[in-house]
């Protein structure tokens, strides 16, 4: 297959920059079920902030080989279908795979003999084959790896990054048979200028991605562990971490809030398929459980240090800095905010949330919380949750309400002197 015409299902972070490098050489259809969605990227604007709306609008204004539907019809013609939809956690933090499997039911409606359909939501080793591909035989009545083939290539967009961005992230593909591998491989190598590498199988690739995660997962609940320890010795963990990082080998993890849409989620989907085939993770589940309370040793800390100064701490005011899961970029998904928020408001305090990267009614939906739109109060605690360019220029001392206010850097990126603690 060299006449590719390419379907990009899902336009988020990845999706949408992924649909762009490929309209670039191929004719190219972004897809996604959401009519507000389509309608903003084709009047030149990007939520997501990861496409320039210059760029955007540039190619709504020349003939390009890209377009943006919500129509099915719209995506009949094409021969890859690339899948980049959500695969989050429920609240029992179990695999979510409804967005996915509704994605391959829809693809099966317009499976063609020949198609291939590559993958590239994070699930976990086998997902592809034994969960999507019973669907979209389902819904095409075709046969797998005879009528139509599969690939996986998981996703390595790094949210807000401008730098690390997708065409310069190496690119692990895969295919259902080798034929096929080739095929995606080449396809994908035609735009990352990283180049690529070819797993073995589906379920290497697949595992690959889990794995990634995983991995920093693990490494960022050791230093949380360790601030949990070092906090009731009474010495700072940053200092002992640029201290142990004067070795060579030693790796400078910094703790904090673990959230986000691949950090936070991946590990349960690798955690629930060992637990399908009878084995039970302790290290993956044990850095889970110390990553997903860290929230909470904030605004206990929070509350102790005010406690600490003499204030009550029923109907004081509390403002958080950041509701974002990551410095300088708008993507609300998972953000462990809040967990501090929630805690501290369990203490009876009144809370604020300032963050110029979010949007708004996101937050209102996700959270029921309203952002402000401008800080104008002083507050008796101050905790900067999220390490936003704009929050490192603040003058924090004049959002103070009096001596006794206390400020938290979750961070660890503002003046020793001006803060109470840190992370």
């Amino acid at each position: 297959m060299t006449d590719h015409k390419i379907a990009v299902i899902g336009l988020g972070y990845v999706g949408l920059p992924l649909a762009i490098e490929f309209g670039k050489l191929y004719k190219t259809v972004g897809f996604d079920i959401d009519q507000s969605r389509i309608n903003e990227l084709n009047n030149g604007y990007d939520r997501t902030k990861e496409v320039e709306d210059s760029f955007l609008s540039e190619l709504s204004a020349k003939d390009s080989l890209i377009t943006f539907s919500c129509d099915i019809l719209d995506i009949k013609h094409c021969n890859v279908f690339i899948v980049t939809v959500p695969t989050p956690i429920n609240t029992f933090k179990a695999p979510d795979l409804t967005p996915l499997l509704k994605a391959s039911e829809m693809l099966g409606k317009v499976l063609k003999k020949g198609d291939i359909v590559i993958y590239e939501s994070t699930v976990y080793p086998g997902c592809t084959e034994e969960d999507c591909v019973p669907v979209l035989e389902k819904f095409s009545g075709l046969k797998f790896n005879s009528d139509f083939y599969c690939g996986y290539s998981p996703e390595r967009i790094n949210p807000g990054d401008k730098v690390n961005t997708l065409t310069k992230i190496k690119k692990v593909t895969s295919g259902s048979n080798d034929e096929v591998a080739e095929i995606v491989d080449t396809l994908y190598k035609s735009i990352i200028t990283a180049g690529t590498h070819k797993a073995s199988s589906l379920k290497v690739a697949e595992a690959s991605k889990a794995i990634e995660n995983a991995q920093r997962d693990i490494n960022i609940s050791f230093v949380n562990e360790l601030a949990l320890i070092f906090d009731r010795i009474g010495i700072d963990t940053s200092e002992v971490i640029e201290a142990a990082g004067t070795k060579w080998n030693f790796l400078k993890y910094k703790p904090g809030l673990v959230g986000g849409h691949c950090i936070g989620v991946d590990p349960y989907y690798l955690a629930h398929k060992a637990e399908s085939l009878g084995y039970h993770p302790q290290v993956i589940l044990s850095g889970r459980r110390v990553n997903d309370n860290m929230g909470m040793f904030v605004a206990s800390k929070v509350i102790k240090l005010m406690i600490s100064k003499g204030q009550k701490i029923q109907g004081a005011k509390a403002l958080i800095l950041g509701v974002t899961f990551k410095e300088d970029c708008p993507d609300i998904r998972n953000s462990r905010v809040i967990d501090i928020y929630k805690e501290l408001e369990q203490y009876g305090v009144m809370i604020d949330v300032y963050d110029p990267h979010a949007n708004a009614q996101e937050v209102a939906d996700e959270y029921h919380i309203n952002l402000l739109d401008n800080i104008s109060a002083k507050y008796d605690a101050i905790v900067l949750a999220v390490s936003h360019k704009e929050f490192l220029d603040l003058n924090l001392k004049d959002l103070k309400n009096g001596e006794h206010a206390v400020i938290f850097d979750t961070k660890s990126c503002l003046d020793r002197t001006v803060i109470d603690a840190r992370l």
